[in-house]
């Protein structure tokens, strides 16, 4: 039969991001013929798989693609490496273009929230396969996903509060759906990351991998507290980072080993074989429906959030991402949050004496 194409772009090649098909198996392990996953890949490991405007419109046509495509039985979202899934917008861009410009970042909106309801659209089940961190931006199209399945050594988390944003690019919409009302506020306003054993127990995530991998074996993450114990107040501890030796001695086993995806990879067919061996319309009519929960508040806030995001460019994100971007490890990548707070106090107005004032760049005069 020859098909029409619904391809909104069939001839596009993707510059910032990987595309491409993988194969299905079956209950036995054997390859499926005529069918295959879609993984897409964000290619930009070394800023740690932050999204560019350029990868974000790739991102929009890669999951309409994967929505149109007929052989496609899912779709994986990852990133390259093993440091990141995703750490959010591209500090860089952020900091020299679009800083001080709410008009075109009002522009970059439009397409960040296209990419997210793209994913959230899509006609296909989207796993979200985090192979590192999924921090600020990364964690709000993580959670637009219907699937996670996790490395245990992946850290999951907001920054927006921190840098001079907020979390409205979906986090605020549905963070509380997964992890409840009191642990989503926790994150969003004040920032503390999750381990992968916290977002397991929290039911951020499905299910959650060792990926490290020392003298050939397979160990937990070790920077952290893996069996479950009560504390002395009777809360459950686990998943905490470890403390003084512990945590030193854990640094060092992981300096010891190597990142081995073998067992998450295996996670992701297993979850993909199930899939296959479920009616595709009935499967896709069941995930919207769930989809509803969250599109319910994405569609009622996103432009609002959108107009709001764009003109905090004038302010505290301009603060914010340059002094993240053009700090360091040595002076620092947080604004002067007390200075700023009192400045503000006083009356003074926003402008480049307190950008520059409150920068840690500046105040050490690099």
């Amino acid at each position: 039969m020859d098909f029409v194409s619904h391809d909104l772009d069939p001839n596009r090649e993707f510059t910032e991001i990987l595309y491409e098909q993988r194969p299905v198996f079956d209950n036995g392990g054997s390859m499926v013929e005529g069918l295959h996953t879609v993984w897409i890949t964000l290619d930009n490991p070394d800023q740690l798989n932050s999204y560019t405007t350029e990868s974000v419109k790739d991102l929009i046509l890669a999951f309409r693609r994967a929505s149109v495509d007929r052989a496609a039985v899912a779709v994986v979202f990852t990133g390259v490496g093993d440091r990141a899934f995703c750490t959010g917008g591209n500090t860089e861009e952020y900091s020299e273009y679009y800083a001080g410009q709410p008009n075109e970042y009002r522009q970059y909106m439009r397409l960040f929230n296209d990419m997210v309801s793209a994913i959230l659209s899509c006609d296909k089940p989207v796993i979200n396969r985090v192979n590192g961190m999924r921090i600020g931006g990364g964690q709000e199209i993580g959670m637009a996903c219907d699937f996670t399945l996790a490395a245990d050594l992946a850290r999951f988390g907001q920054a927006g509060p921190k840098h001079g944003s907020a979390p409205d690019g979906g986090s605020t919409d549905f963070l509380d759906l997964y992890v409840g009302w009191s642990e989503a506020m926790a994150s969003c306003v004040l920032c503390d990351p999750w381990s992968a054993h916290q977002a397991l127990r929290l039911g951020l995530v499905n299910d959650i991998f060792p990926v490290l991998r020392v003298d050939g074996e397979f160990v937990p993450n070790p920077l952290v507290v893996t069996d479950r114990y009560l504390d002395e107040w009777g809360r459950i501890v686990h998943g905490e980072s470890k403390q003084g030796d512990d945590l030193a001695a854990g640094k060092a086993l992981l300096k010891s080993g190597i990142v081995d995806f073998e067992l998450l990879d295996e996670g992701i067919d297993t979850v993909v074989t199930k899939l296959l061996y479920t009616m595709p319309d009935c499967t896709l009519k069941t995930i919207e429906s769930l989809r509803k929960k969250k599109l319910e508040y994405w569609d009622k806030n996103r432009e609002s959030n959108r107009a709001w995001l764009s003109l905090n460019m004038m302010t505290e994100a301009r603060a914010g991402f340059q002094a993240f971007h053009r700090g360091s490890r040595e002076v620092g990548r947080e604004v002067d949050f007390i200075g700023l707070r009192q400045r503000l106090a006083a009356g003074e107005m926003w402008g480049d004496d307190l950008v520059r004032a409150v920068s840690p760049q500046y105040k050490t005069g690099s």
